[in-house]
């Protein structure tokens, strides 16, 4: 049985490798060396990745792939997407030609806002704390100045601070509720110290605040953090072309498909069970870029779902409609994203990433993803409404069920040849490779 390990992060790279695979496996000199296959011989930039997190011992890798042919408001990118699914990549790549040719994808930023929250409890009068809070809101706002300042000059900061009565759902607690704006940074850091001088400030403000009794002086602080739902973060990406124009295939008619399109979307938009999967896709498409752009996914997905469910029930995001012989299909969708700050200045991969997108701001940033999110949804319900998800899908994944049986060069290209007239599964896929070794 395994025992408790002390002071481990206080071990060096090799001696923490060494507990690990001593402790863990039955062959450690194999997984010592699994590891060591994904170091990077470059010793600074291996540093530079052992100090992203703590406790690192290599590197994980995704494959960085690219989805050429995407028309953003009259611009062409190639854009990066870090991830292991097979198809993603190229659905995404489908798209792009497919509205290549039909005037390309038009984006736009409805609102940058951020929020962040100081939660705490207060056991007096609501209004004599509204009271308070009036009057300390002006010292709330010089209190953060040494840390506003430089944003300010950029034309950001804090947009404002109100104060919010949330009794009605938790006995005595109330927020400091504030809006930011950040620019070109996702502005995490910047947030939250606003808001712990915030807690700081108002605290000690109450403490000396004539209008309260000895127990409304003491305020609680439960926490100053910022919020990962940023509903009025806002970008709006689109596609549209006549109804006519929407198949380029003779078998499939256009009209049909614009029909069966919106039926399915509307399915999205009701059926929480669909609404999951279908806005899984859509994440195909928006994680990869975002995990690519040095970017938290975990946010933007976090934030994403919350406003899926802003009325009370999980719905798609994205809809589709036709109104005078115009197949329109488009989404709006909160991206609290940044271009500077984070890994975007560190991650050599990441700065790649971002000269490859032309080196966009925060609000272009948001733009191209909220496209790359479009696309992977137009792709992913194109096959659905048309030849089924399984059939692209398995074709992309036959690669690495060739891989799981180490088939050869040979192999490979006979078992491709073969399935370009066959359906892909799993147990076809080994039948033939057990037919050719035979």
């Amino acid at each position: 049985m395994n025992t408790p390990i002390s002071g481990f992060s206080k071990f060096s790279k090799s001696e923490k490798i060494n507990w690990i695979v001593d402790t863990y496996f039955t062959n450690s000199e194999a997984a010592k060396k699994t590891l060591k296959q994904y170091w990077n011989s470059d010793e600074k930039l291996q540093q530079l990745h052992d100090e992203f997190i703590e406790n690192t011992i290599t590197n994980y890798y995704l494959p960085l792939g690219v989805a050429p042919n995407f028309l953003i408001n009259g611009k062409l990118h190639t854009i990066p997407m870090a991830i292991e699914e097979s198809s993603v990549v190229a659905a995404a790549s489908k798209a792009a030609k497919f509205w290549l040719e039909r005037g390309g994808f038009k984006a736009t930023v409805l609102s940058t806002t951020k929020i962040g929250q100081v939660h705490f409890m207060f056991p007096g009068n609501p209004e004599t704390l509204q009271s308070f809070f009036e009057q300390v809101k002006s010292k709330l706002l010089a209190d953060a100045k040494s840390i506003t300042q430089n944003m300010e000059k950029r034309g950001g900061g804090i947009l404002d601070i109100e104060l919010r009565n949330k009794t009605s759902h938790l006995s005595g607690y109330y927020q400091l509720h504030a809006t930011f704006e950040t620019l070109d940074a996702m502005g995490a850091n910047f947030i939250n110290s606003c808001l712990e001088q915030f807690a700081t400030t108002f605290k000690r403000e109450a403490l000396l605040y004539p209008g309260f009794n000895d127990a409304e002086k003491q305020i609680e602080i439960v926490m100053s953090i910022l919020s990962n739902y940023v509903p009025n973060c806002l970008v709006r990406a689109e596609v549209s072309c006549p109804v006519y124009n929407l198949s380029d295939d003779r078998n499939i008619d256009s009209e049909a498909f614009a029909q069966k399109f919106i039926q399915a979307v509307k399915i999205a938009e009701i059926e929480p069970y669909r609404a999951v999967t279908h806005n899984k896709g859509i994440m195909n498409g928006i994680d990869a870029v975002v995990l690519a752009t040095g970017n938290d996914f975990r946010a933007v997905e976090a934030g994403v779902h919350a406003y899926a469910s802003r009325d009370g029930q999980y719905r798609s995001l994205t809809h589709a409609k036709i109104e005078n012989g115009i197949f329109t299909f488009w989404m709006e969708i909160p991206l609290a994203l940044g271009t500077v700050g984070g890994l975007t200045g560190l991650h050599p991969l990441v700065k790649f990433a971002m000269e490859l997108l032309h080196k966009p701001n925060a609000q272009e940033l948001m733009q191209i993803v909220a496209v790359a999110g479009l696309a992977q949804n137009f792709a992913a319900l194109r096959s659905l409404t048309t030849t089924g998800i399984q059939e692209g899908h398995m074709k992309m994944h036959l690669m690495n069920i060739l891989n799981q049986f180490d088939a050869t060069p040979d192999e490979k290209t006979q078992i491709i040849h073969h399935f370009k007239n066959h359906v892909v599964t799993h147990s076809a896929v080994v039948e033939a490779i057990e037919n050719i070794r035979k």
